[in-house]
């Protein structure tokens, strides 16, 4: 552990006008949401023997032959990954830490644990979509549907491997099938909700733009860097009053023009979360 940039972090942090939080897969997965395929084989054996799946992420693009094996595929991934966990505590931990301070939130996490976890739903820009909502697969029109209590619904039913055929959703304008709504292909649908956000967010930079603004990217690696990381670093970069505080235990590289405007932390995030707190 560098305390030296854990003091570092939390002076910059305390003198901060703004706070701008960028969340990748690392957070939600060093927070307790567990990812791993040990575990994947562990909590869905059926999946594994049936289908050869290996992990929650590869498995996602599976092709089934059935809308009623998939959406029993989709509760049980929902229900893992969204329903069933409770707000973790390091989500909770990084409410304290900025929840005195004027702060923005963009995630690629679809897991929902920041709104859970009690930030504002106003300042919480969930770009990649969520697990809580489905859309037309074609996204023939501009709305999204809660799809809490239907995957409950589903897990109830006798078929370990395929839902009720009269609980398989379609598209009440068009009559497609309908799909979970994460950005996986050309149809996610960006809701009047999502727009607004997305606004927000840039409202929220240009509002900060020249004050002491603080960047804390948590768990953001490369598999979309377009979204979060590649931007922080060009904020950071181009003003000299924004500084960037990068948390993860693996992707920790940092350009050389950006030395002095940032802070590198080597290090779970979840114990990151609470050295910064603490």
């Amino acid at each position: 552990m560098n305390i030296k940039n854990y003091l570092k972090a939390k002076e910059i942090i305390n003198y901060a006008d703004a706070i701008l939080i960028g969340a990748g897969a690392g957070l939600s997965s060093s927070a307790g949401i567990d990812y791993s395929k040990e575990t994947f084989k562990k909590n869905f054996p059926e999946l594994v023997k049936t289908y050869g799946m290996t992990d929650m992420y590869t498995s996602s693009f599976y092709d089934f032959k059935t809308e009623e094996e998939r959406w029993s595929y989709w509760a049980k991934h929902i229900n893992y990954s969204f329903i069933e966990p409770k707000p973790l505590d390091a989500y909770k931990e990084l409410l304290e830490i900025v929840k005195d301070k004027d702060y923005f939130v963009i995630t690629t996490n679809v897991d929902g644990q920041f709104l859970k976890s009690g930030f504002n739903q106003n300042k919480v820009f969930e770009v990649q979509g969520s697990y809580g909502k489905m859309q037309c697969s074609v996204g023939c029109h501009n709305k999204l549907y809660d799809n809490t209590e239907l995957v409950k619904r589903m897990l109830m039913s006798k078929d370990n491997l395929k839902v009720d055929s009269n609980l398989v959703p379609f598209c009440p304008v068009c009559g497609k099938s309908m799909e979970i709504n994460i950005r996986k292909d050309a149809f996610f649908v960006e809701d009047e909700n999502w727009n607004n956000l997305n606004d927000l967010y840039e409202k929220f930079i240009n509002n900060n733009i020249n004050k002491k603004l603080v960047l804390i990217e948590l768990g953001v690696g490369y598999n979309t860097p377009s979204i979060i990381r590649f931007p922080f670093e060009q904020l950071a970069y181009k003003y000299d009053n924004i500084t960037l505080i990068r948390v993860n235990d693996k992707y920790t590289d940092i350009a050389f023009e950006l030395k002095n405007q940032a802070i590198v932390i080597k290090d779970d995030c979840k114990i990151a979360i609470h050295n910064i707190l603490n």
